[in-house]
């Protein structure tokens, strides 16, 4: 029965008709706190939301305070997703993440999935991979799909990109049993397709840093998908946007519909104000 129940939880975060998935993330505010774009957090999960996105993710705030289940919230229902892990950027190592949340405590409020962060390669990578244990057993309990963030960082890595890095890090996640692996793009399809095949779990890209030219992210997204991509996690790239409706609106269209950055820019953009460089 938990298998159902995973598959039914699954198919709220994920489209049924293309297999894939744009989740917007929205946890910055334990790491870096109320910045630009989440101030108003009830707001902007409605934005995404209107513009098409699959899922938000982020911590209990999200549905105490900003998603389909709060007072006056209206508008197209969205996924949910719970990160379960937390570091602070003033804390003497922000690399260094601890779980803050139980799986049950996802369930109570009504998550559709819980997400946790890893960090390949930290000085705390003994514990950060015994908390991945412990939270993909609880999920395989109760049915509830895991997001695994998994990101190359530490002194033995040279670049979070490096494919052999990235490699690793997703079948990791993938063999302590990830449903959904969220890491690095590795800047080109051809390595990109090598993670892609060494991973048994659907891999989604992250978005990084704000990027300057939403372009560059455009085309990013769009050789992620030729390279076998299940999707995207975009946070300040879309939540600090001048126009989050319609940058959500562009990369499903990327995601679900295939579409090349050219064909996103006739049609979303045209005639648009907006500096896409």
């Amino acid at each position: 029965m938990s298998m159902i129940g995973k598959k039914v939880r699954l198919e709220r975060i994920m489209n049924r008709k293309t297999g894939r998935s744009v989740i917007i993330p929205m946890d910055h505010g334990v790491t870096v706190g109320p910045i630009q774009g989440i101030e108003d957090l009830p707001k902007m999960v409605n934005m995404v939301a209107e513009g098409g996105a699959d899922a938000v993710l982020g911590h209990l705030f999200v549905p105490l305070y900003g998603h389909r289940g709060s007072v006056g919230m209206a508008g197209r229902d969205i996924g949910l997703i719970i990160h379960l892990s937390a570091s602070t950027m003033l804390a003497p190592d922000p690399d260094q993440k601890t779980l803050v949340t139980e799986v049950e405590e996802a369930i109570k409020v009504g998550a559709d999935a819980v997400s946790v962060h890893i960090n390949v390669g930290a000085d705390n990578e003994p514990e950060a991979l015994r908390d991945l244990g412990h939270v993909s057993k609880q999920c395989r309990f109760w049915g509830y799909p895991l997001l695994a963030m998994m990101y190359p960082r530490g002194a033995k890595v040279t670049s979070e990109h490096d494919p052999t890095a990235v490699k690793l890090a997703a079948r990791l996640g993938a063999e302590l049993g990830a449903d959904l692996i969220k890491t690095n793009y590795t800047g080109d399809i051809d390595s990109f397709k090598e993670v892609v095949k060494g991973c048994p779990a659907p891999v989604i890209i992250a978005g990084g840093p704000k990027v300057d030219g939403i372009k560059k992210l455009f085309m990013m997204v769009e050789d992620a998908m030729k390279a076998g991509a299940r999707g995207v996690a975009f946070g300040r790239n879309i939540f600090q946007s001048k126009d989050p409706i319609l940058f959500t609106r562009a990369l499903c269209k990327l995601v679900h519909d295939d579409y090349t950055t050219a064909e996103v820019i006739r049609e979303l953009f045209s005639g648009s104000k907006i500096d896409l460089d």
